[in-house]
């Protein structure tokens, strides 16, 4: 789990992201403080979908700290056991340098005008990259077109 910075209107906006072992997009999440609050919900909704992690990796962010000590004293030990807290920052270096793909096309844009169209895009951009990634498969067989013919009279 990490987060990196994203510029919007003219101020520094937080995106928060989680990886699986593998290096696979778990969640993401576009947040306007970077503080134990946004970092609470975003690992209730990574959570929700996926399940209770053993273990999660962060760096030594007092604000991800907080929230995953908050999250542990939450959780109920008689079904799931607590989640393991590792602050190093060489092990997160996998969703750091995941975090590139995202920085090389949002650098070039200089910026976001609102916090919707930045959230709307960066969406985009995620599903995108877990395409490339060959994280997302399409269970359907393509659909066939027919060619559209001109409307006479």
């Amino acid at each position: 789990m990490d987060e990196t910075y994203i510029w919007i209107k003219g101020q520094w906006k937080y995106w928060y992201r989680a990886l699986g072992k593998a290096g696979q997009t778990v969640d993401f999440l576009l947040t306007a403080h970077r503080d134990k609050k946004a970092a609470l919900r975003f690992l209730k909704k990574a959570i929700r979908p996926h399940g209770c992690p053993v273990q999660v990796t962060i760096d030594q962010s007092g604000a991800n700290t907080a929230a995953l000590a908050a999250l542990n004293t939450d959780i109920d030990t008689h079904t799931v056991p607590k989640i393991q807290i590792r602050q190093r920052k060489y092990l997160n270096n996998l969703i750091e340098q995941d975090h590139r793909a995202i920085k090389r096309i949002t650098r070039p844009m200089l910026g976001f005008q609102t916090f919707r169209s930045t959230r709307t895009t960066l969406r985009g951009i995620e599903r995108m990259h877990r395409i490339k990634k060959g994280q997302m498969r399409n269970s359907e067989p393509p659909r066939v077109f027919r060619r559209l013919q001109p409307l006479r009279g």
